[in-house]
């Protein structure tokens, strides 16, 4: 029989702190705080320093306070590993492309050097430009974080494996993405996929499916979804993908996009120079604010 994953932290912080000019890990000292939020707007974030390793469920929440000077994502690169992402996962996405839902979970992998953290720019690359021709899409995703080694893991045990959970923006290149039958390459530039802003302990959050998600661009809602349209919940994911293979600890899971994607519209909306994205997960997640930068062209005005 396997146990949950018990944590001292609730809501998991990576940081540089204004005291040390070090990187650091802890818990917002205000328990309602969005912190990705907070940072962007330069408000004043105060933690708990957390001792220990964001994968070791025995970290330890300590009584020093440290203010966060720069809001990282809640896992280093080195940290994750292997980002395996689903496509197609919400019914009410597969409906908006015109799509039946997949019999099997769909599963594509990117790179740790796609991730970056809140506040980093999304970079368009040289490859993707111009976005007009490549259409560079939004994605607010829930992402599992695994915790402890899982392999051949049952639907009813599978909750049990996860450490907790966080946010991300699964950034899209459609024209590379369409083109073949494989989404690596097309979903896997550096910098594109923000990751974060906090990591919120799987015991605070006992129905992954039952959280809203949310992205808006520019200031206007263009998802507004939930994960109970998820057509994979979080329990047959971790036990799907268990199969015969071994979820190794800090290996995250993107779990698909709800409607709203920009490339399914008519006309087509796409990010591009100077855009400002942000996407919100319930829960205590919290919003990642990101700017959208075209490699080659920054500083010039938003095209």
């Amino acid at each position: 029989m396997s146990s949950p994953i018990r944590t001292q932290w609730t809501r998991l912080i990576r940081f540089v702190a204004a005291e040390t000019a070090q990187v650091h890990l802890g818990q917002p000292v205000d328990p309602a705080i969005d912190v990705g939020l907070a940072a962007h707007k330069g408000q004043i974030i105060t933690a708990h320093e957390v001792l220990g390793r964001a994968l070791d469920p025995a970290a330890r929440v300590s009584s020093t306070v440290l203010t966060v000077k720069h809001l990282l994502s809640p896992l280093a690169r080195e940290e994750v590993g292997y980002a395996r992402c689903l496509g197609l996962n919400y019914a009410d996405h597969a409906a908006e492309a015109n799509l039946p839902a997949p019999p099997f979970p769909v599963l594509f992998v990117k790179p740790p050097s796609a991730l970056i953290g809140p506040g980093a720019p999304i970079t368009i690359p040289r490859a993707a430009q111009p976005p007009k021709e490549h259409l560079p899409d939004y994605e607010v995703e829930l992402v599992i974080v695994i915790g402890k080694p899982a392999k051949d893991v049952s639907e009813a045990d599978a909750l049990d494996y996860v450490l907790g959970y966080t946010g991300a923006n699964d950034v899209s290149f459609r024209k590379h993405q369409m083109a073949v039958s494989q989404w690596g390459f097309s979903k896997g530039f550096d910098n594109t996929n923000p990751l974060g802003p906090c990591l919120v302990a799987a015991a605070a959050i006992p129905d992954p499916q039952a959280l809203p998600l949310r992205c808006t661009l520019n200031g206007t809602v263009v998802q507004d979804g939930h994960t109970s349209q998820q057509i994979f919940t979080v329990r047959q994911t971790i036990a799907f993908l268990s199969q015969g293979t071994t979820l190794a600890p800090g290996s995250i899971i993107l779990t698909g996009t709800p409607k709203g994607v920009g490339f399914v519209k008519h006309p087509p909306l796409f990010m591009r120079h100077g855009d400002e994205v942000r996407v919100w997960v319930g829960g205590g997640i919290g919003t990642l604010v990101n700017e959208v930068r075209e490699a080659g062209v920054e500083g010039k005005a938003r095209l």
